[in-house]
């Protein structure tokens, strides 16, 4: 838990929030929050590759047709 303190009573709540949004970003909360979003079932390593090589495929296919303005 991040939690953060007026350093003395003269110092701003803009202040306050920027340290507490650095202290945020710097500790790496949101980006586990955002993997953990969406489950997604633990595949093997061969099958993600063969994936990835599918996306180069299409992507690459895409690119060709769009310069020879197939669309």
């Amino acid at each position: 838990m991040i939690q953060v303190t007026r350093k003395d009573s003269k110092e701003s709540t803009e202040n306050l929030l920027r340290r507490f949004n650095r202290k945020v970003q710097q500790s790496g909360v949101v980006s586990v929050a955002k993997q953990n979003q969406f489950f997604q079932k633990p595949i093997s390593k061969r099958e993600r590759r063969n994936k990835a090589i599918i996306r180069q495929e299409r992507k690459a296919l895409k690119v060709k047709r769009n310069k020879l303005g197939l669309r």
